[in-house]
């Protein structure tokens, strides 16, 4: 008989590590952390309030600084599309003058989001006012249920 005096080294966190790798695998697949990650990657996030209110569905989105040729909104196969760009210089001096200072900015946002299930090709009134993107859209009536007549005796 052999008698082997080999040292086996046992980590006792190794059983945990599965069900927490699950977990966190789980939660940065969530909407919420692949659309914030996917913003950063884009070439602006840009927040949109999405809610319903007298039987239409309103989106907001906060677009300081645009002006309404600067944005272009299209609705396809119910997914919203809000794209903005805009490009500044300032000067200060008169013109012909040696510059000491001038500033050009530029900037873009977009979105893509879908829009509930029940919503199409919808009529999209749009309205950009004090910085912020109104977006309206009628929803649908709801489908009430159609009473069958019985025929026979």
């Amino acid at each position: 008989m052999t008698v082997t005096n080999d040292v086996v080294r046992r980590d006792p966190f190794a059983a945990l590590e599965t069900p927490f790798r699950r977990v966190f695998d789980r939660v940065f697949d969530d909407p919420f952390f692949r659309s914030a990650a996917n913003a950063f990657n884009d070439e602006g996030a840009l927040a949109l309030d999405v809610y319903e209110k007298d039987g239409k569905l309103k989106v907001e989105a906060s677009l300081p600084g645009y002006k309404k040729e600067d944005v272009d909104v299209q609705v396809h196969d119910g997914i919203l599309s809000i794209k903005a760009q805009r490009s500044e210089e300032h000067e200060e001096g008169a013109k012909g003058s040696k510059f000491y200072r001038r500033e050009r900015s530029w900037g873009s946002v977009s979105r893509r989001v879908a829009l509930p299930g029940i919503v199409k090709d919808a009529d999209v009134e749009a309205e950009l006012k004090n910085g912020v993107l109104t977006l309206t859209i009628p929803l649908p009536e709801e489908k009430q249920p159609k009473q069958i007549e019985i025929k026979g005796e």
